[in-house]
């Protein structure tokens, strides 16, 4: 497979998930999603592209290697609540041969305003010996044609955002 066919396959930039629902035993004591799920939505939302990439469930069974979380920050910014549908985007923000770099946002389907973002460093990994890898050239293909197509677009506010008190 060539960049250029790899680019054929590839969703344009950037990445929508499918929209998701809420469900209710996410909702904790302060009547919002509790902080946990936002994780589950952005991990959700990540493995649709890793289908679309090529390295989802089949890829671990078929060839043994799969994709490991790193690193993850994430921002809170507005509460959603039960019943308020929201979707994902996806940038990929870089990659390397056993690197993927993605920042996510999550927003209300249907109105569009963000309530969170998620910045992700996810290693390739080969599941025979547990340690990174390079990524396979198919699928590194499929990779560089996404990330040419992600480098188009506009930087979202937040990548690379740290941790700290507000200076004064």
């Amino acid at each position: 497979m060539t960049i250029a066919s790899a680019a054929r396959d590839i969703s344009p930039a950037p990445f929508l998930s499918s929209v998701m629902q809420i469900e209710p035993q996410w909702i904790d004591y302060n009547g919002h999603l509790n902080m946990a799920y936002y994780n589950v939505m952005f991990d959700r939302a990540i493995d649709e592209l890793w289908l679309e990439i090529g390295i989802g469930p089949g890829y671990m069974k078929e060839r043994n290697n799969s994709t490991f979380t790193a690193e993850c920050h994430v921002r809170y910014l507005r509460e959603v609540h039960l019943g308020d549908p929201v979707q994902v985007s996806i940038l990929l923000v870089a990659a390397d041969e056993k690197r993927l770099h993605t920042f996510k946002e999550l927003r209300h389907a249907t109105e569009g305003w963000l309530s969170a973002t998620s910045e992700n460093m996810t290693l390739h990994m080969d599941m025979n010996v547990r340690k990174t890898a390079p990524f396979p050239p198919d699928i590194r293909a499929r990779i560089d044609a996404l990330a040419k197509a992600h480098g188009a677009v506009p930087r979202p506010e937040g990548i690379g955002r740290k941790v700290a008190m507000p200076s004064k």
